[in-house]
């Protein structure tokens, strides 16, 4: 027998300390994460203090508050700048021109370096929405109206995504307040949407009114589309009383597409500059300004990341109901 084949065999060496399932680099991450929140917190808290020694918690009013000259709603005023004939320029004419100018901008970009062989991230992007778009409007379409409509659906979804977005950017845009830097007056940045004034989405709403009005009436004929308006089945004296309260819901859809897009963006925008400072300006005292500054990062994210989105799609699916709808007899 060989010397090798009668050495005893040798035990597996064990390891002192066996490593963590969850391994080196998530346990090193969320010491991480916690350092930073620690931060956060600390850096928080001690603004707290160190606005209750400077400042006291005793509240001083501004003149321009006390004297009722600041008003939150001011920056949701559209103050003229100038006239271009019946055109008055103002800042919600300017966010819409912004918005029009991005959207076609992206678009042209888009279409011009789209590839069928090696898309990039963009492209998928691209891809992902116009399927997006496209299973929505099958959905609640029929294939002639779906040919029809596709192009207005996502313009609808593209442009109020694009003006939302824009709505959360700080733009210096209000000419009323301003401030001095190298001797030149600039307008305050500040963040503002259009869909904060009624008319911008009174008019989008009045649009897709008067197409799926148009759509009822050419499918149907004017009576054909009053009596499709009626549920099926109803029939007696119930229908004097059914048929005007579906009359009345038609033209409800008008208000309910203004006032849902228009409620939420400007709702949105106010809690987020209450809780980003005003409201310690209106007490006149800084430790609320600072105390709610944590709400207001929230809100904004919550606003900017979901509300945006949310608003475009609920817009551009109601949309489509409506067109599919007009069409259709109960």
């Amino acid at each position: 027998m060989s010397a090798v084949a009668g050495a005893p065999p040798i035990a597996p060496r064990m390891e002192a300390h066996p490593p963590h399932p969850s391994g080196p680099s998530q346990e090193q991450g969320m010491s991480q994460g916690r350092k930073v929140l620690y931060w956060f917190l600390g850096i928080w808290l001690g603004g707290i203090a160190l606005f209750v020694i400077l400042f006291g918690v005793t509240a001083h009013k501004a003149p321009a508050v006390a004297s009722d000259v600041f008003s939150p709603t001011n920056e949701f005023k559209l103050d003229t700048w100038f006239k271009l004939g019946p055109v008055a320029l103002n800042k919600g004419v300017l966010y819409l021109l912004i918005t029009a100018g991005i959207t076609i901008g992206v678009m042209f970009y888009i279409s011009r370096h789209l590839q069928q062989r090696r898309p990039g991230r963009l492209q998928v992007a691209v891809e992902t929405f116009y399927s997006f778009i496209l299973g929505m409007s099958r959905e609640n379409l029929n294939d002639d109206m779906e040919r029809k409509y596709f192009p207005l659906i996502a313009t609808i979804f593209v442009f109020i995504l694009v003006s939302n977005l824009i709505g959360y950017i700080p733009l210096p845009i209000d000419s009323g307040e301003t401030f001095r830097l190298l001797g030149a007056n600039i307008p305050s940045f500040q963040i503002y949407a259009a869909d904060t004034n009624v008319a911008f989405p009174l008019i989008l709403s009045l649009g897709v009114f008067c197409l799926f009005t148009y759509e009822g009436v050419k499918h149907h004929g004017p009576i054909g589309y009053l009596k499709s308006l009626m549920p099926g089945g109803v029939k007696g004296p119930i229908v004097l009383l059914i048929f005007p309260i579906e009359i009345l819901s038609n033209f409800l859809r008008l208000i309910s597409l203004t006032v849902r897009l228009w409620a939420n963006l400007l709702a949105g925008h106010m809690l987020i500059a209450f809780m980003g400072g005003e409201l310690g300006v209106l007490v006149g005292l800084q430790l609320v300004s600072w105390f709610l500054l944590p709400a207001g990062v929230l809100i904004f994210i919550f606003e900017a990341v979901l509300i945006a989105g949310l608003q475009a799609f609920i817009f551009a699916i109601l949309t489509a109901i409506y067109l599919g709808g007009a069409v259709e007899s109960h």
